[in-house]
């Protein structure tokens, strides 16, 4: 396929410094950014309740014409997969899965967690990062080596569960770190504030860099919805 797109991911390792287009709608906003190398050559965020759906695309048209790029000319997709709102994460997740089928180029999944934990520069510890879930809960989930593992869960500050698995040499990151670091002596980390999309772009080229297989992006959403669609009737299937 060389002669169709000399830069298509199938055929080898993504060139020395690919161009990678990250977004995010995981909450109310619709975030993008353009990375070449370790460059962000353009990034835009905009702040807004609902319409992401409408406004996500035409963004990224925005965003390549404003560094004068074309849809072809991109090397990777990055895209924000939660946890967040729940039809916000959809929507960008269902984006980046389209756009890496259609031009043929890998796509990478990055968590809040994960932005969380570069943000507070954490290569090296370990430990938890937190999220602000509804009703005042947290997202959790372990970390270790600069990124999020293990499986999230949901627990209440208020009432910690026994089995977090802190220490007096492990961190706790972000949402009511120090309530959740207290009782085990673990250090709470501060988080400074960052520009979502271009940390996003960061955080996907250093995935793709790394090599191995890349799984398809997925929604992260760490808790089940709080409503359910209705069930539809059977189908009548006629004689």
């Amino acid at each position: 396929c060389a002669t169709i797109s000399p830069r298509c991911w199938k055929c080898g390792p993504l060139p020395p410094d690919p161009l990678i287009l990250a977004f995010d709608t995981s909450a109310a906003h619709c975030a993008a950014a353009l990375l070449s190398g370790d460059k962000v050559i353009a990034a835009r965020h905009e702040d807004m309740a609902k319409g992401q759906a409408e406004r996500l695309m035409v963004l990224l048209e925005e965003l390549l014409a404003q560094a004068n790029h074309v849809w072809a000319d991109l090397d990777a997709i990055g895209v924000g997969v939660g946890p967040g709102n729940f039809t916000g994460i959809r929507i960008s997740v269902a984006a980046a899965r389209g756009l890496a089928l259609g031009l043929g180029k890998p796509a990478s999944g990055v968590s809040n967690f994960d932005l969380l934990v570069h943000q507070a520069a954490a290569e090296g510890a370990r430990g938890l990062v937190s999220l602000q879930a509804p009703r005042e809960t947290a997202y959790i989930q372990s970390f270790a080596n600069g990124g999020a593992a293990g499986e999230p869960r949901v627990i209440d500050p208020a009432d910690l569960p026994r089995d977090l698995g802190l220490d007096a040499d492990c961190h706790v990151i972000g949402f009511r770190a120090t309530e959740i670091a207290a009782p085990s002596g673990a250090h709470p980390l501060d988080v400074a504030p960052a520009d979502i999309a271009p940390t996003l772009a960061r955080i996907a080229a250093r995935k793709l860099a790394a090599g191995g297989a890349i799984a398809r992006p997925a929604p992260l959403y760490a808790r089940a919805a709080d409503a359910a669609p209705p069930r539809d009737a059977p189908p009548v299937i006629v004689p």
